[in-house]
């Protein structure tokens, strides 16, 4: 997840990914066109690495930007050009992204993150209850995670973590 504490790290951060990994470009603060010549930068990377990038927005702007896909809460429900992300931070949210058709469940925040001081981790319980009605959608875990707490998640149900301030 791309966000301006990255700094001028976010580039190096990328070429850092294990391959296969995915980039979803948020830099929600930066003017529309900015924010597209930022996914391109990305975007060559990514080729290179054998990594995917989303768009956060709607999938209109992403096929506009030539991204891979497009992480949205938003928007309408159905079948889509590209494939969909969306974040989850508890059952209703799950319920609103599987009717839009997300095939990319990000849920969050497991552990206490600097991303959203003072939010309540949501801890191990809640989050099974979420994956277990996650039905096909792949669950990424995101939320205070490092390498380590990456690796300690069961395959079985996490298809993979994702972080901002892990790779700083």
């Amino acid at each position: 997840m791309t966000d301006p504490r990255l700094g001028g790290g976010l580039l190096a951060a990328v070429q850092r990914l294990r391959t296969g990994s995915g980039v979803i470009v948020r830099h929600y603060h930066l003017p529309e066109q900015q924010r597209a010549a930022l996914l391109r930068d990305v975007r060559r990377i990514c080729r290179r690495r054998g990594h995917f990038v989303f768009w956060a927005g709607n999938e209109r702007q992403a096929i506009r930007c030539h991204a891979d896909g497009f992480h949205s809460r938003s928007g309408p429900a159905g079948r889509s050009k590209l494939p969909r992300s969306a974040p989850v931070h508890d059952v209703t949210e799950l319920a609103q992204a599987k009717r839009k058709g997300a095939q990319m469940i990000l849920v969050s925040p497991l552990y206490a993150t600097a991303s959203h001081p003072g939010a309540r981790p949501m801890g191990m319980t809640r989050f099974r209850r979420i994956a277990m009605h996650s039905g096909r959608a792949a669950i990424i875990v995101l939320g205070g995670m490092t390498a380590a707490r990456g690796r300690m998640q069961d395959k079985r149900i996490v298809h993979g973590w994702a972080g901002i301030s892990a790779y700083r």
